[in-house]
């Protein structure tokens, strides 16, 4: 259910709400005694949906990853238009750079309050603290998740919180420990969690699982990978819906193919000032159409728009090509549509996450707080990672890992007329191909390109041994007393 993300976190303890003006820690050191707080399970409940409230920046670092990657271009209004994210685009970001502060802080603030419950996990017992701990393990895991994929080498703090003060002491843990931990947090969730969640929204096995393949494919542990993605697909309750164009529609949220998926709201709350404060997907009115004036959708600023490289990159009969890019000039044509253009427009869109007509009062903060979930893992990704574990392991089995390749293609085109029988590197290839048209807007590209070793030859601007990782925020050097050493090239 969306009011997962609802609750207000009105509690008097160390947790910023409003990250995006705060460094990572906790600044407020003089707080209430923890004696007054997780006596009941009322407390650690709460508690638990403070720890997922972060989870809604997922939808917006999807976008800024999407415009890291040769899918898109920045867009928006101007070349000056959200400057951090134009300089993302053109691979010429510093360590100055808000949106990647955002990144940072977000997920920290999200680790924290993770943390402040595991830091009081003995404290008291109740009926079910069991699957209360193991969903907080689940959500520390994808923060840490994000920002070792981001950065890299990060403070490493398990169990406790990061009070002010500490920042001085504590180092960059090497990103090797970090997933250890990772893996740890996630093994030990799902073996406590279940398929499937009275409420939607919240960690699952399969989830935990997922996460926890995906983790080890990106360190390049594809034996392990294949073994627990293996077990998801057999085991499981996912499954591939029919109707692709249907996955994205406010009809689909929570489907079967669903892993597992950010919920947003319409709730107002936010400005622009304070993105972290909205209860809506922030990201679907940045992609959306810049004064549209037509049905189905609503209008937004213009950024992340698609290139035609990655619209060409679909196959003549791919069903997904429209789903997931919206040719506006068709679009118009067809329906009498109006539409303005903004900086790099390409005349394409992200249709996955752009804003839908909603209610008359919904659309009266459509900025902000469009409702679109973030499909943050579906099945198919989970189909394509099995499948290049099984092609990449010790001892490949390309047989599964086609199978697993084709169960994707033969929805993608609507028939098995399409399936391939590659092998080897070519087979590599052809999966690698498979996950960018699949999850085409989805905020994955630029990370299967850094952890594949195709980055400098794909995206423009981008810089070996420099740009696979994102820098530092300066101001979180600062505050740590200037004894982190940056990332290589920034």
């Amino acid at each position: 259910m969306k009011n997962i993300y609802k609750i207000l976190f009105l509690f008097i303890v160390t947790m910023t709400l409003n990250v995006s003006c705060d460094d990572y820690i906790d600044v407020k050191a003089e707080v209430e005694n923890s004696e007054d707080f997780f006596n009941t399970e009322d407390d650690y409940q709460n508690a638990l949906i403070g720890a997922y409230d972060l989870l809604s920046g997922l939808g917006w670092y999807s976008m800024i990853s999407e415009i890291a990657s040769d899918n898109t271009l920045c867009g928006g209004e101007s070349a000056t238009d959200v400057l951090g994210l134009q300089e993302i685009d053109d691979m010429i970001h510093n360590p100055v750079n808000q949106q990647l502060r955002d990144v940072w802080s977000w997920n920290y603030a999200g680790i924290n309050r993770a943390n402040y419950i595991l830091e009081f996990k003995d404290k008291t017992d109740f009926s079910g603290k069991d699957q209360v701990i193991a969903q907080t393990l689940f959500l520390r895991a994808i923060y840490y998740f994000e920002l070792v994929k981001w950065f890299g080498d990060v403070p490493l703090a398990v169990d406790k919180r990061i009070l002010f003060g500490e920042q001085f002491d504590i180092e960059r843990t090497p990103k090797a420990q970090v997933y250890a931990q990772i893996e740890a947090d996630l093994i030990a969730a799902a073996s406590v969690l279940p398929y499937v969640q009275s409420e939607s929204g919240r960690a699952t096995k399969g989830a935990a699982q997922a996460l926890l393949g995906k983790a080890y494919l990106y360190q390049d542990k594809f034996d392990e990978a294949a073994t627990v993605l293996e077990d998801l697909i057999n085991n499981g309750p996912y499954d591939l819906v029919t109707d692709y164009n249907s996955i994205f529609e406010h009809p689909g949220e929570n489907n079967i193919e669903s892993v597992f998926e950010v919920q947003y709201s319409e709730q107002e709350g936010a400005g622009f000032g304070c993105f972290q404060c909205s209860e809506g997907n922030i990201a679907v009115g940045f992609q959306g159409i810049r004064a549209y004036v037509g049905p189905d959708f609503s209008s937004g600023f213009s950024f992340s728009v698609p290139v035609q490289e990655a619209y060409d990159a679909f196959e003549n009969g791919d069903l997904r090509r429209d789903v997931a890019i919206l040719d506006i000039d068709a679009w118009a044509t067809q329906t009498g549509a109006t539409f303005g253009t903004g900086y790099e427009h390409t005349g394409y869109f992200n249709r996955k996450y752009i804003p839908r007509v909603r209610s008359a009062a919904a659309q009266a903060d459509r900025n902000l707080t469009n409702p679109n979930n973030y499909r943050a893992i579906r099945f198919a990704d989970v189909l394509l990672m099995a499948a290049e574990a099984f092609n990449r392991k010790s001892a490949p089995d390309d047989a599964k890992a086609l199978a697993y390749l084709n169960r994707v293609r033969e929805r993608a085109f609507g028939n098995s007329a399409n399936n391939l029988t590659s092998t080897g590197s070519t087979l590599t290839e052809n999966i690698w191909a498979e996950r960018r048209v699949e999850l085409m807007g989805e905020g994955h590209r630029f990370f299967d390109l850094v952890r594949t070793g195709k980055a400098a030859s794909e995206i423009p601007g981008f810089t070996a041994g420099k740009h696979e990782l994102f820098p530092i925020p300066e101001i979180e050097i600062q505050l740590a007393g200037n004894t982190w050493a940056q990332n290589p090239g920034y």
